[in-house]
């Protein structure tokens, strides 16, 4: 089973990207998905994987192409840093217009109001870098800095930062697996892509909980304060 035998998800699938659109495919992608809201549906982890993998010596058999290692280990982070620095530009030109109503799926004020709350829980550097690793949020996150007014200088810093260590930490993991595996990785391909992306939805599970859990918890105060006040 691959991914490309999934109907409809095919041109979505980093197998696809990697193989048919290469290097380019994959900066576009990267600044696509960091950019622009659209960019929610793509994919981030698992795509820079299989491109270090590409790069590797087990490339031609497991993916089909062979793409320059040096190339993605530059050209990734750039293409992450510019895409976050649009979002971060157009969240904080557009994004009150977007996030204000109340009738947004995505983009509503009390999206902007949690990432207020995970800035200040982890500060700027550490929400950053650890959006990187959770998809949808990785998106989100960049015009929400903006829409809540992060010091542009704060901002870039931290964004130089989480580029550089996901953009190519993944590319050197998947080249590093490549090399360990050739001859063999073809057959490891689906469930280690599989497994990378269901690692990386572990910490978006985790703030579901903790968010689920604090909700809770001010549940029980306010129903406490209540039945305190009836007495």
């Amino acid at each position: 089973m691959s991914w490309l035998s999934i109907p409809g998800l095919e041109y979505l699938s980093p197998e696809w990207i990697v193989g048919t659109l290469g290097v380019i495919g994959v900066f576009t992608v990267l600044f696509v998905e960091m950019g622009l809201l659209v960019g929610l549906v793509l994919p981030g982890d698992s795509m820079l994987f299989l491109a270090g993998v590409a790069a590797s010596g087990t490339a031609n058999t497991a993916i089909g192409v062979q793409l320059p290692i040096e190339v993605l280990l530059i050209g990734a982070p750039i293409s992450t840093f510019l895409g976050s620095q649009l979002g971060y530009f157009i969240g904080r030109k557009f994004g009150p217009r977007v996030f204000n109503r109340p009738d947004g799926k995505y983009f509503n004020q009390r999206r902007v109001d949690q990432t207020q709350k995970w800035l200040l829980r982890y500060g700027v550097g550490k929400a950053l870098f650890l959006s990187r690793f959770i998809p949808i949020v990785r998106t989100l996150i960049n015009p929400m800095c903006g829409v809540a007014k992060i010091e542009l200088r704060k901002f870039v810093l931290a964004n130089a930062f989480s580029s550089v260590t996901w953009g190519a930490g993944f590319i050197a993991l998947g080249f590093f697996i490549g090399e360990r595996l050739a001859g063999s990785f073809e057959k490891y391909l689906l469930p280690t892509t599989l497994l990378i992306f269901f690692l990386t939805l572990l910490p978006l599970f985790g703030e579901l909980l903790r968010s689920y859990r604090e909700r809770k918890a001010e549940g029980e105060r306010f129903r406490s304060c209540n039945e305190n006040a009836a007495l």
